[in-house]
């Protein structure tokens, strides 16, 4: 392998692992496998193309894989009710001057179905911003994680000059 197919490699592994930072686990493992089958699709494509090159091609696929196979993950974990249990591990690196304005809820009430449990707790839908634009997060019961209590919805805070998107997240 030459140095420069090297720092091809590096960068490629680390736009991945970058992707994947503060994200649930669906993110990651759907980054991971994006990017898995991307190479091996690129690196195909790549041996097949005028010039075969194998090694550019499986880079390229393994980027693209692990843009959009995180892309698919992260709107699982959110769906899903990823389980943060801190504020430290719910903070993003979305930081911005001024927070954009979310949109106006849906049109349509949202309709709570029977709680499925004693112990579970409603998190009302609310708009969740993925670090370009605004998505909607039904709303759902959710059943705290042990020795959890509460819920802290998602919300910007000022720090150090700045706002910082924070996902909700369960404390004590």
């Amino acid at each position: 392998m030459t140095q420069h197919h090297k720092l091809i490699f590096t960068m490629a592994i680390a736009a991945l692992c970058a992707g994947c930072e503060g994200n649930g686990p669906s993110t990651q493992e759907g980054a991971v496998a994006g990017g898995t089958l991307g190479a091996i699709a690129g690196g195909i494509l790549g041996h097949n193309s005028r010039g075969g090159n194998t090694l550019g091609g499986a880079v390229i696929g393994g980027i693209a894989g692990a843009m959009a196979g995180g892309a698919i993950g992260n709107a699982a974990d959110h769906q899903n009710g990823t389980i943060y249990g801190s504020e430290q591990a719910a903070t993003t690196t979305v930081y911005v001057q001024q927070p954009p304005n979310p949109p106006m809820p849906p049109p349509q009430p949202e309709v709570i179905v029977a709680q499925p449990s004693p112990d579970a707790i409603y998190i009302p839908g609310y708009w969740y911003f993925d670090g370009a634009q605004y998505v909607w997060i039904n709303g759902h019961w959710e059943i705290p994680p042990p020795g959890y209590r509460h819920y802290v919805g998602a919300h910007w805070a000022w720090r150090g000059g700045n706002y910082v998107y924070i996902r909700g997240y369960w404390h004590y």
